[in-house]
């Protein structure tokens, strides 16, 4: 059981650093349990506002419902306590409900729903979709707004309205006039979190919008260097944040953006290239190339040195 109310976890999230652990998968494609309970022990040994097992970066959209859940509940057990574990929920609404349950089984303290799968949708049918995750569970919930399920600020008022354990607001679509209408709006009433790829890019300018936090996939593989960049952004230290995009992330992101998907091989391969391997990503992604890890490598040992 939980133990962070809805509104207790809206705060501890949004007070801290965020990140998506990898699914750790054998050569087979098989989830390794025992490597990704590993790994959550050791990334729970930094101080962050949470971890969201299963989510983008961990692959959920590769996962069976059973392995969301199975993962979902190693990460329950060996992240350290105090660590919000939030879980996913997404596809249609009725599937979505399940993994809401499945989460509340698993122990986790809230839920990132994901935009429903393929079919492009009215405002009111996307609110009506998060209406029913958020009545059929007692977690917080953070909606994620991206892709096909993209949420006005009106819609978003509606929903804070309606559903008291609403907590977050994901952006991963790098609206700023939607950002600051829901902010202007609703004020503290959610935690906003910045959810673009690579989220340390825009991590400086979203604070002045009220985004206090967001999900760093850097931080699977380099820690120590996610938490000073987002200490650098939180202190407003532009020379800081400049250097290191400079001397690391900008350069990253040129890799990532070569071929559609690796936004998640990339974290992956950085993991092998820090001595933390997770395996290969599932199909329909493909991991990097040859080169490109020799690249990424790199970079790795540049910015660790």
């Amino acid at each position: 059981m939980t133990s962070f109310s809805p509104a207790e976890l809206g705060r501890r999230i949004g007070s801290g650093l965020l990140s998506f652990p990898v699914t750790h998968f054998r050569d087979d494609l098989s989830f390794d349990e025992d490597a990704y309970r590993e790994n959550i022990v050791r990334l729970g040994e930094y101080d962050v506002g949470g971890l969201f097992a299963a989510g983008g970066t961990g692959e959920f959209f590769s996962l069976t419902p059973a392995e969301v859940e199975r993962v979902v509940t190693a990460a329950v057990r060996s992240a350290p306590e105090g660590t919000p574990i939030l879980a996913p929920a997404g596809y249609g609404t009725a599937t979505a409900v399940e993994f809401a349950a499945a989460a509340e089984r698993a122990g986790a303290d809230g839920i990132l729903l994901f935009p429903p799968y393929l079919t492009e949708a009215s405002p009111e049918g996307l609110a009506r979709h998060v209406e029913e995750v958020c009545r059929a569970t007692s977690l917080g919930v953070v909606v994620y707004s991206r892709a096909n399920a993209v949420y006005s600020a009106d819609v978003v008022a509606r929903l804070a309205d309606r559903c008291p354990n609403l907590v977050g607001y994901k952006d991963g679509v790098g609206d700023i006039d939607t950002i600051t209408r829901v902010h202007a709006r609703l004020g503290d009433r959610l935690t906003y979190i910045g959810g673009l790829p690579t989220a340390e890019t825009y991590a400086l300018p979203y604070l002045q919008l009220g985004v206090t936090t967001y999900s760093s996939a850097i931080f699977n593989f380099l820690p120590g260097f996610a938490l000073d960049f987002y200490a650098a952004v939180r202190a407003l230290r532009q020379d800081d944040v400049t250097r290191m995009l400079s001397e690391f992330v900008l350069p990253y992101t040129e890799i990532r953006n070569r071929r559609a998907g690796y936004a998640v091989s990339i974290v992956k391969a950085g993991m092998t290239a820090t001595g933390h391997g997770a395996g290969p990503v599932r199909p329909p992604l493909t991991d990097l190339t040859e080169q490109e890890y020799e690249e990424l490598s790199a970079l790795v040992a540049r910015v660790s040195a």
